[in-house]
């Protein structure tokens, strides 16, 4: 029998805004700090996005769901084809929904030669739009691991990722409308930093009427830490970090004006954005949590 469908997708489909943030596991196998940090978010968002080796080598991002969702906060896990070919994403698939994860983020994944194990062989055996329809349709045709069919419960939700920032940006968005055809029911974005440019792509997402296919939710990445900030700037080619942000940033003195400053500017991005219409809501991330916490604090209006 199939499942209640999950808060997220209880959510999406009653149109209220949505406030969610994501979290990278522990380089560790310490399931405490994992609870620890479930116990930070529980009640703050309406989800919390579990990151699959984001940052580095770290804990099995479905164990560390299974345990955030051990504390009563519904996970979202992140499920990367860079490090694993379809066999293992689907198995890891059917282990996450066995442990109570229901709510999936599909992606590519940085390049692992912009991360620390750089040396390691990727897979990409499929991209995150074919994992995307693989996994929508497990209950009729799951011949892409050679099997007529693997799952009939359907009570889950599909997520994806949008690159606002990425050139040419014509090819972005039928990439985009891709994904959604084939099953994402929300999107969430790269971190918003240059909001001009993230008007220019919200117009392309209107005019194919695809903010109403599914909900996109910006990402909203807090910049806390000045090296923090020059190691994220400097591994990604383009992140269109406008030069008067990391102005405002590298213009503090000390620490602790840096983190409110990064703090402030994001809570201008969201004061900014709030303003689009057809956005569904926010993605906080930040690698300190405190940080996290103050800005999702601010939003408290909105989780409803």
């Amino acid at each position: 029998m199939p499942q209640e469908k999950t808060n997220l997708l209880k959510r999406i489909e009653s149109g209220k805004q949505i406030v969610t943030a994501e979290i990278s596991p522990p380089k560790s196998a310490d399931a405490a700090s994992v609870r620890a940090v479930a116990k930070l978010y529980a009640g703050k968002v309406h989800a919390l996005g579990v990151s699959d080796n984001r940052d580095g080598v770290r804990m099995s991002a479905v164990s560390a769901a299974a345990v955030i969702a051990s504390e009563k906060v519904e996970p979202i896990l992140h499920m990367t084809t860079r490090d694993r070919n379809r066999t293992a994403l689907i198995s890891d698939f059917l282990g996450a929904r066995a442990l109570g994860v229901r709510n999936v983020l599909c992606t590519s994944g940085t390049h692992q030669t912009l991360l620390p194990f750089h040396a390691a062989k990727n897979v990409f055996d499929i991209d995150a739009t074919i994992l995307l329809q693989s996994l929508h349709g497990l209950e009729k045709n799951a011949t892409i691991v050679g099997e007529q069919n693997i799952d009939g419960d359907v009570s889950y939700c599909l997520g994806a990722v949008a690159s606002p920032f990425a050139d040419p940006v014509e090819l972005q968005l039928p990439r985009l409308a891709q994904k959604i055809f084939v099953g994402a029911q929300f999107i969430v974005t790269q971190p918003v930093f240059d909001l001009e440019r993230f008007g220019l792509w919200w117009k392309q997402v209107v005019g194919r009427d695809l903010h109403t296919k599914a909900a996109f939710i910006a990402g909203i990445r807090v910049l806390s830490d000045a090296d923090t900030t020059r190691s994220f700037v400097e591994k990604r080619p383009d992140p269109m970090v406008p030069a008067d942000m990391l102005k405002r940033l590298s213009s503090k003195s000390d620490k602790n004006s840096v983190r409110s400053e990064g703090i402030k500017i994001a809570l201008e991005t969201i004061e900014k954005l709030s303003a689009v219409q057809g956005l569904r809501g926010f993605e906080i991330v930040c690698d300190d949590d405190d940080a996290a916490l103050e800005v999702l604090d601010a939003l408290k209006s909105r989780l409803g």
